[in-house]
């Protein structure tokens, strides 16, 4: 796999993209994989073994912050 300078990610033959998506996000929760499929139409057609030289955008994600929690009681 090789990272490309910004957001895009260029496959190397064998990549999955599943593979990709947690290398990339840590891991593939949350619709990681979903946002990656909307973010590049067509990429879902090429299967699941991709070939060397497909470029993948892999978007910025809005990562959710922990909230503060309050004691009601105690």
């Amino acid at each position: 796999m090789t990272a490309v300078p910004g957001l895009y990610f260029v496959s190397s033959d064998g990549d999955v993209l599943d593979q990709v998506v947690a290398s990339h996000y840590g891991d593939t929760s949350g619709l990681k994989v979903e946002a990656v499929l909307a973010a590049n139409p067509g990429l879902g057609a090429l299967g699941a073994v991709l070939n060397a030289g497909v470029r993948i955008l892999l978007p910025d994600l809005e990562t959710s912050t922990p909230m503060e929690t309050a004691q009601l009681w105690g």
